[in-house]
């Protein structure tokens, strides 16, 4: 009898949890009203006012169009295994509000969440936020109480104004540089470049993965202007593919034989970029030994990103929501060489370059299937369908069944376009909890 008592006790306590999360999360999300406003003065004033949570802790700053996510991953994942305790921000979530924040790998609990955004909600001293601004926020307050050794940083939009740049970072890590929200960013990568590279600080060292003359040249001026070292991918360090293993050099350092847990050849230049930026880091404060490296690197994970569930059909999913990120998924697809038919299974936002990302597609996909995501910012299937013949569906449940039914047992079905598509679909195809997308 007292089992079951605690049992009921506890069950009801989850219930209370569960639905105070979602009520606090009504909240924050009624703040999508407020849109996208870059600008440090509103998150300077906010941090001033909650006692200035980002200062003393340990950050590793991450800005890029592709790639940062899976740096951020690789980066925690080694310093993880070296012994350190840990801090993760990344954006958008993939199913869960939760997962923007974790600490040791792990999101913090809903329960916490809830609390943290009411503490901001009812806290009269801190000016109007916007939701990414409150989530910053949030993140920064639970890594101060978690005492995290070292934080990683995931930008999430452009840079220089995007408001996780109120830190001072230990190193600054800038990955590859595409053609991204050009209404706010500006219509080309120099100018794109020049807002990534504003999270360079005066004297802290840069680690760069992005490629291209002219972004280099921009950069290059940028740190120059800060007095920032910078350590570029192709002189300082640099990565090669050996087989199915990968071999890194930084420095006259040599890594041989790497093993990466994510997928994809690409990521042997952002497996580079993580070790650099270690290596950057000072030895005394932050040591992370060769073994430590290796096993970090086998065991980085980052769910939505060339994702494999195993089935039959099986499904990849995939959030590549640019023209490069589409390019370098259809060279992962070729390289599989699958043996029945792939079908892709797209949705995109209405800000991006369709015809572009589409066409990445062709000679790759057997059909199309277009569908439109649980988003008001969600391109219209019937128009993607005018530029590249496809199936339009009713709706994700809809596309995926018909897509399953185009592959087959043996066939391979694609989904990809946007993280707000691979959330849905991945939602209903593995049968994970998910919240309410949101843009931001």
């Amino acid at each position: 009898m007292k089992c079951e008592t605690t049992c009921l006790a506890w069950s009801s306590t989850c219930r209370r949890d569960v639905s105070r999360y979602r009520d606090e999360l009504a909240w924050l999300y009624g703040l999508e009203s407020r849109g996208i406003k870059l600008g440090l003065t509103r998150m300077q004033e906010a941090a001033a006012a909650r006692g200035n949570p980002e200062r003393d802790l340990a950050w590793i700053h991450v800005a890029g169009s592709n790639g940062k996510g899976s740096v951020v991953a690789m980066l925690e994942s080694m310093l993880r295994a070296a012994g350190y305790r840990t801090g993760q921000f990344s954006s958008p979530h993939l199913q869960r509000y939760v997962e923007r924040v974790r600490v040791n790998g792990r999101p913090i609990s809903e329960r916490e969440a809830a609390r943290r955004i009411r503490s901001q909600r009812t806290d009269a001293d801190l000016p109007p936020l916007t939701f990414f601004e409150h989530s910053t926020l949030l993140a920064f307050e639970a890594f101060r109480d978690a005492k995290c050794d070292v934080v990683l940083l995931e930008v999430g939009l452009g840079g220089r104004l995007d408001s996780t740049n109120i830190v001072t970072p230990r190193v600054c890590v800038i990955t590859n540089i595409s053609l991204e929200h050009q209404h706010i960013l500006g219509d080309t990568r120099s100018q794109i470049a020049r807002e990534k590279a504003g999270i360079i600080k005066p004297a802290v060292p840069c680690v760069v993965g992005a490629k291209g003359r002219e972004v280099r040249r921009v950069i290059g001026a940028v740190a120059r202007r800060k007095e920032a070292p910078l350590r570029w991918l192709g002189r300082d360090f640099d990565a090669s593919w050996q087989g199915r293993k990968v071999d890194v050099r930084v420095g006259e350092e040599l890594f041989q034989g790497l093993q990466l847990g994510l997928r994809g050849r690409y990521q042997a230049d952002n497996a580079a970029c993580a070790i650099a930026a270690l290596r950057e880091l000072d030895p005394r404060e932050l040591a992370v030994p060769e073994e430590a490296i290796r096993r970090g690197l086998r065991n980085a994970k980052w769910p939505g990103r060339l994702e494999l569930h195993k089935g039959r059909p099986s499904f990849l999913f995939d959030a590549a929501h640019n023209v490069a990120g589409c390019a370098s998924l259809c060279s992962y697809l070729d390289s599989l060489d699958w043996p029945g038919p792939v079908v892709l299974v797209f949705a995109a936002m209405r800000d991006k370059r369709h015809e572009r990302m589409l066409a990445a597609f062709d000679g790759t996909v057997t059909r199309r299937v277009y569908v439109e995501p649980s988003i008001e910012r969600a391109a219209p299937p019937a128009r993607l369908a005018e530029l590249r013949s496809g199936t339009v569906a009713r709706s994700v449940r809809d596309g995926l069944a018909r897509a399953k039914r185009a592959a087959g047992p043996d066939g391979l079905v694609v989904v990809a376009g946007s993280i707000f598509l691979v959330s849905e679909a991945r939602a209903i195809i593995k049968g994970v909890r998910t919240d309410p997308a949101i843009g931001m």
